[in-house]
């Protein structure tokens, strides 16, 4: 199964979702996509995730990958490192306890209207899934953009030594060519496209 887990205020209709489940179905591999909605709580949000790759593994699926973009990224690191598996962040949140700051209250969403309602007790759980180092960096891939007018690349890189990196001169914090990359992350998640 691939895993993959959105940002703050994003959805399972983000682009970057949705291109990869794409791909996934071009590949034949379709059915191993998995792309739940998170709760804005992060304890809720990782609960989540834990009950999607559980019923994976139920299901036979002994192999899990995981892409994590933004805030997702952050909670990437965390299953990643609990689970043991192949790992992609883009553009990931390195200390979102302190970024979720300025966003305390309604916040709307990106897809489908509505909002969500951070709170103070959320960045404490943010603190919760923190993971002070990486302890099998071949199993990272980090897609890191220089123009990230969000989060810091630098920060990212530097949270992950002996990754493998890749930074994107400019771009954005949706990396908008996102495109040019999407076959690349597959493979490293141990995918093919079908023969």
């Amino acid at each position: 199964m691939l895993l993959y887990l959105h940002g703050f205020r994003s959805s399972p209709q983000s682009f970057k979702a949705r291109l990869v489940q794409e791909r996934m179905r071009d590949w034949g591999v379709g059915k191993a996509y998995a792309c739940p909605m998170l709760d804005v709580s992060p304890a809720a949000a990782i609960e989540r995730a834990e009950a999607a790759i559980a019923g994976a593994r139920a299901g036979g699926d002994t192999e899990i990958a995981i892409v994590g973009s933004s805030l997702g990224g952050f909670y990437a690191r965390w299953l990643g490192e609990r689970h043991g598996c192949r790992t992609v962040l883009l553009n990931p949140a390195i200390h979102p306890w302190t970024d979720l700051e300025k966003y305390l209250g309604d916040q709307p969403l990106w897809h489908g209207g509505g909002s969500v309602r951070v709170e103070r007790a959320h960045l404490q759980e943010l603190l919760d899934l923190r993971v002070e180092a990486i302890t099998d960096p071949a199993r990272y891939y980090l897609i890191a953009a220089t123009g990230d007018e969000v989060l810091d690349y630098r920060e990212m890189v530097a949270a992950y030594p002996g990754a493998h990196v890749r930074v994107i001169e400019g771009s954005d914090h949706g990396i908008s060519e996102f495109a040019d990359y999407v076959d690349d992350v597959l493979s490293f998640c141990g995918y093919r496209p079908a023969a």
